[in-house]
């Protein structure tokens, strides 16, 4: 897998209950291929509130002390218009490998945000790869996002 993000800097990810368990699967394969994973938790499946741990995912996307972020929850909806709270943020819900590519081939997504609820491990999995390996096309683009911060 050809990785288009900063690869010294560790993956945030994150999650409310309806995830933990796929982000506990998420976080040790990332680490089997020898990256960096900073989990923001929670660590168990006890009842959460999404917002605790997605600021700090989308903060340290924002301050580029993660490569990019995961972020999970059972429709991934709040993980999202949390994590999109934040100027420097574009957090995208993704339910397949072609959403996945296109956030960030047209978006320039740096935060994935899956419904643990609604998509497979293994799905969840292949477009985390498919986020990793996929580069910004810039041009056009490049101008749209630059319209989406208010």
């Amino acid at each position: 897998m050809s990785y288009v993000f900063d690869s010294s800097l560790p993956i945030a990810v994150g999650c409310d209950h309806a995830g933990f368990e796929y982000k506990t699967g998420l976080v040790a394969w990332l680490q089997k291929l020898g990256y960096q994973v900073k989990d923001f938790g929670t660590y168990s499946a006890d009842s959460v509130d999404y917002p605790d741990f997605a600021h700090p995912v989308a903060t340290a996307v924002e301050k580029a002390e993660a490569a990019f972020g995961i972020l999970l929850c059972g429709s991934a909806n709040g993980v999202a218009m949390t994590a999109n709270k934040h100027p420097q943020v574009r957090a995208a819900l993704c339910w397949q490998n072609d959403v996945a590519v296109i956030t960030r081939q047209h978006n320039n997504a740096n935060i994935i945000c899956i419904p643990a609820r609604f998509v497979s491990y293994h799905i969840g999995q292949s477009m985390v790869e498919h986020f990793m390996s996929t580069p910004f096309e810039g041009g056009r683009h490049a101008t749209r996002v630059g319209k989406i911060t208010c």
